[in-house]
């Protein structure tokens, strides 16, 4: 007859040490307490249980079968209480878990991959799950509804009143030619010489960047010609890499595609980067952008 028990760390720190030591008197001293009451507690441990766990000899102690089995057994209990101790504790430091980040499309080619490196360097056990869309009112919706747990998106980004905004940096968007184009010999170029030239544009799910696109040439003195659309960025630039068009866009690396800088770049071509978080972030949030405000510009 044995009545039920919940076994606490102690105890079966306790059982761990006298199996390990098969000694209660070194077991104590590992234990930091007197020999007594170490036997009392395994002795109470064993009519808990209903089940003899060691045979007491007068100089030795040994493990019976069932003893060895509950020694290995409250060894395996004790790393995976440490396990979920330290697990929690990483994750209510910021330090683990998972972190789902939303990025829109044609964002700064090296700030994404850097914010990857530099976070996974820092922070190893916290797993970043990248959600991409064109759409920067998509994905504000999805870290409203908490799909995301934020979002790195241009200003302005709308519909963002009851979420928190914060200033990431700024990309500048370049003049993307075909590399046989005459003007990809030169250092730099003035928007205005593209007036004649076929645009590829980004496509309706990103408005505020073609407006802007549309806004820098209107103050060039020109408007620029809508041959194509593309959401996606390997989409507009196959078309400047196909000859058939140019763009404005922060220079992505891509076969058949030379960037190059504009003279007296106008204001809409610089544009602003911000993540976009709710108001009660947890701690891996906040590390995160702790870490997003080293990646240079």
């Amino acid at each position: 007859m044995f009545c039920h028990m919940d076994l606490t760390q102690r105890q079966l720190e306790q059982f761990v040490t006298v199996a390990e030591e098969l000694h209660f008197g070194r077991a104590a001293q590992r234990l930091s307490m007197s020999q007594p009451p170490l036997s009392q507690a395994i002795a109470r441990l064993e009519r808990g249980l209903g089940v003899q766990l060691l045979d007491r000899g007068t100089r030795s102690v040994r493990l019976t079968p069932a003893g060895a089995a509950f020694a290995q057994d409250a060894a395996r209990l004790l790393v995976a209480q440490q396990a979920a101790v330290e697990r929690a504790r990483s994750i209510g430091r910021g330090l683990a878990g998972e972190l789902r980040l939303g990025s829109a499309t044609l964002l700064d080619y090296h700030r994404i991959p850097d914010l990857l490196r530099i976070t996974a360097a820092a922070l190893p056990g916290l797993h970043m799950r990248l959600h991409q869309d064109p759409s920067a009112q998509t994905l504000v919706e999805m870290v409203r509804s908490d799909a995301l747990d934020l979002a790195l998106v241009r200003a302005p980004a709308p519909g963002t009143g009851d979420l928190t905004v914060i200033t990431l940096g700024h990309e500048h968007l370049m003049a993307a030619l075909p590399t046989a184009h005459p003007l990809a010999t030169e250092s730099a170029i003035e928007l205005c010489a593209l007036r004649e030239e076929n645009f590829v544009l980004p496509g309706p799910k990103t408005p505020e960047l073609t407006q802007r696109i549309q806004s820098a040439c209107r103050q060039a003195g020109f408007t620029p010609r809508d041959y194509a659309n593309a959401d996606a960025t390997i989409g507009l630039l196959s078309y400047v890499a196909a000859g058939l068009c140019v763009a404005l866009m922060p220079p992505i690396p891509f076969p058949g595609v030379t960037y190059r800088p504009l003279r007296n770049p106008s204001t809409f071509t610089d544009v602003t980067l911000i993540a976009v978080v709710r108001k009660n972030a947890g701690r891996a949030v906040q590390r995160f952008l702790e870490l997003a405000a080293q990646v240079p510009e």
